[in-house]
């Protein structure tokens, strides 16, 4: 009962995150299931890795919903450009889901620890090219939406610690930016975890209460805290200043993606 007491704080945590910082929550989710599911009895068979992506796509698809909601009641979301890339995010995410699942477990585990590292020290840093242009058009928004969904659904997470950056960049507002990227989670996770549920339908030794690639009792124990603290996430968005926040976060990120490295 501890182990799944986690799973509800792990719900919490990654509902705030995906509010308050519009990115999923999929970059503590993955690494904390993989010290969890040992510890619950379930056996490494080589697909531990992509059952952790999976669930936290999964849980990222309600924890999406309640923070668009609150996102659009303050009107902070870019319809118009949630619109324009959404379509390259669905067909990267599929693209992705059918990727991971022929990476080796291992192989999988240490890409998302380099990429993890990566995106901490982004987030941390703040660093990033001075906003000085305008978006691109749907055919380069595309392009990257495929990009950022593949990249997603490799991680088990929304994208949005890729796409709000880069939003910035091109001289969309940070509140607008997150707004917009918390409802990018939407598309990304959906596509996603429907790709692991299709790809991993029917592999062997999978967990009992396994829909694919997705752990069932882990997504529910996530999922119904998530739903209630992703909208108070949203609402600290409008309210608190973020860049404390983020650094801190960051250094978390790059303590769990240098675990993923060396185990």
């Amino acid at each position: 009962m501890i182990e799944y007491s986690v799973f509800i704080l792990l719900g919490v945590f990654s509902g705030l995150a995906a509010g308050l910082l519009g990115i999923g929550g999929g970059l503590v989710v993955v690494p904390i299931l993989l010290m969890l599911f040992p510890l619950i009895g379930l056996q490494d068979n080589g697909h531990l890795v992509h059952l952790a992506i999976g669930t936290s796509l999964a849980t990222i698809m309600f924890s999406s919903m309640a923070s668009i909601y609150t996102h659009h009641k303050y009107q902070g979301i870019l319809w118009s450009l949630f619109a324009k890339i959404a379509p390259g995010i669905v067909i990267g995410s599929i693209v992705g889901a059918s990727i991971a699942h022929f990476l080796p477990g291992e192989l999988l585990k240490k890409i998302f620890g380099v990429l993890e590292v990566l995106i901490a020290l982004q987030m941390g840093l703040g660093k990033q090219p001075a906003a000085h242009r305008t978006l691109p058009g749907a055919i380069p928004l595309n392009a990257l939406g495929i990009t950022v969904g593949g990249i997603g659904t490799i991680m088990g997470m929304g994208g949005g610690a890729m796409t709000t950056p880069f939003f910035m960049w091109c001289n969309v507002t940070a509140r607008n930016a997150i707004a917009t990227s918390a409802a990018i989670g939407l598309p990304t996770s959906l596509a996603g975890a429907a790709g692991y549920v299709v790809t991993g339908w029917g592999v062997p030794d999978l967990p009992a209460w396994s829909l694919g690639y997705i752990y069932l009792p882990a997504l529910l124990g996530i999922v119904i805290p998530s739903l209630i603290f992703a909208p108070i996430g949203a609402n600290l968005t409008h309210k608190l200043p973020a860049t404390t926040l983020k650094r801190i976060f960051a250094v978390v990120l790059v303590i769990f993606g240098i675990n993923m490295l060396v185990h």
